[in-house]
């Protein structure tokens, strides 16, 4: 994926209320590492890096950007 990281649009996401499972989420646009969202629930993601494939549960105000467009 991180050859292809420089391909994606990023749009800003200023709610949580934006999120589904299944969408790309970065700290900043363009930047590594990119995680898809695989849960949602009351402003926490379960998020998996799309490089390494390892997992983590966060608050989803830390990532301020999403992929925009189709997801790949």
């Amino acid at each position: 994926m991180t050859e292809h990281a420089h391909s994606i649009d990023w749009e800003f996401l200023d709610c949580d209320a934006a999120i589904s499972v299944g969408d790309l989420v970065s700290a900043a646009a363009g930047g590594l590492p990119i995680y898809r969202v695989m849960a949602y629930t009351n402003g926490r993601a379960w998020l998996r890096d799309v490089d390494s494939g390892a997992d983590r549960v966060t608050p989803i105000r830390d990532f301020h950007w999403k992929a925009s467009g189709p997801r790949r």
